[in-house]
């Protein structure tokens, strides 16, 4: 189950959290047995109006929806998971911004910048860096609604 924070006029707020990245032992994996591909092969969203000037107690939630990725969705998230997974394996996950991914984006993902985790970098040495998460942009959480709910 994912909530997704939509505006007034159905537009999502900010990319949606999906799951941590890891950031060690990627060698040889494959999008096919990644935790991020499990997380998403059937997902039931619940839109929320959630901008800021609304109290919480007066938010309203939308209709909620199932969903699972059709072939061309999948390949998308695929195509970028193994670009940002790439990215990390060579130790380039100091150099990964949110404009690499066409759908799916890798950011920090911690309580605060104390909290680290193990690297490596492009010479093959252990570093400590923030930990990082797979958020899906918004872009693609718009066509999700607009597929689903008919929300232009």
């Amino acid at each position: 189950m994912k909530s997704l924070p939509i505006s007034t006029q159905g537009k999502p707020l900010e990319t949606t959290f999906v799951c941590v990245a890891p950031l060690t032992g990627l060698v040889g994996a494959s999008w096919k047995t990644s935790h991020i591909r499990n997380k998403m092969a059937r997902v039931l969203w619940v839109p929320v109006i959630s901008e800021r000037q609304i109290p919480i107690g007066e938010r309203m939630v939308g209709t909620p929806f199932i969903w699972s990725p059709s072939h061309e969705e999948e390949q998308l998230l695929a195509l970028d998971w193994q670009e940002l997974t790439d990215m990390i394996v060579l130790g380039e996950v100091e150099n990964i911004s949110g404009k690499h991914g066409q759908v799916l984006q890798l950011r920090p993902k911690a309580a605060n910048s104390q909290a680290k985790t193990k690297a490596f970098n492009k010479h093959g040495q252990p570093f400590q860096t923030l930990p990082r998460g797979f958020y899906l942009k918004t872009s693609f959480t718009q066509m999700l609604l607009r597929n689903h709910l008919r929300i232009d």
